[in-house]
């Protein structure tokens, strides 16, 4: 019995790594209906985890799946949208807190001051360049957290290549490309995460980037 609650303590314990999850996604539906269902699927998660939200601000595409299930399911959500953005990717009325930024730069660093982790659904060239960006901060040690990558029907296997491509050709570091977390299931993505550890050689020091003045 004495056992059974330790591995139940220690369960609890683990599933609240997370407090606030960065999802990085597109601001369309894309033609599949994996790509929503899967949208749907990691913000049901979410929810069953008490774990909240911080995206793109979006109320449109698979944006506005998962902050809608997410905000439905009692966490809270914040968007995180440039100025310029508002009139193109909110549409009706938008979803929990929306803190409206300059730019795209300062929408990124917002994004990452206020998450543990960060997941990226299928998405076009924003969300692939967040994506990259938050991978290449993790490599350049600004920050240590998780980055991970919902690959729904095989959407992210060329960049997927391309990284592997990247290690063969001598550009990118056998332990820099494990701080990319991939898998095909939402709950399979955030365990992985739960249990991801830095390996990977820092380029500099955290506090050497300065990270309040950096971000």
């Amino acid at each position: 019995m004495e056992g059974e609650e330790s591995s139940t303590s220690a369960t609890n314990q683990t599933k609240q790594r997370f407090k606030r999850i960065c999802v990085f996604c597109g601001s369309r539906p894309g033609y599949k209906s994996a790509f929503s269902d899967a949208a749907l699927q990691l913000g049901k998660l979410l929810v069953e985890r008490k774990i909240d939200l911080v995206y793109g601000g979006g109320s449109v595409g698979l944006m506005g799946l998962v902050s809608q299930t997410v905000f439905n399911g009692g966490c809270h959500v914040l968007g995180v949208i440039p100025r310029a953005l508002l009139p193109h990717e909110i549409s009706g009325e938008s979803v929990g807190e929306v803190k409206t930024v300059a730019d795209m730069h300062q929408r990124k660093s917002e994004m990452e001051k206020n998450a543990d982790a960060f997941i990226a659904l299928p998405g076009g060239y924003g969300t692939m360049e967040e994506l990259l960006e938050m991978i290449t901060w993790s490599q350049l040690g600004i920050h240590e957290k998780p980055v991970g990558l919902l690959n729904v029907d095989g959407y992210y296997n060329s960049l997927l290549t391309l990284f592997d491509k990247g290690v063969e050709e001598g550009f990118i570091e056998d332990s820099a490309r494990n701080i990319m977390i991939s898998a095909t299931t939402a709950a399979e993505l955030i365990k992985k995460m739960e249990e991801y550890a830095p390996v990977h050689d820092r380029v500099a020091p955290r506090q050497t980037w300065e990270v309040d003045q950096l971000l």
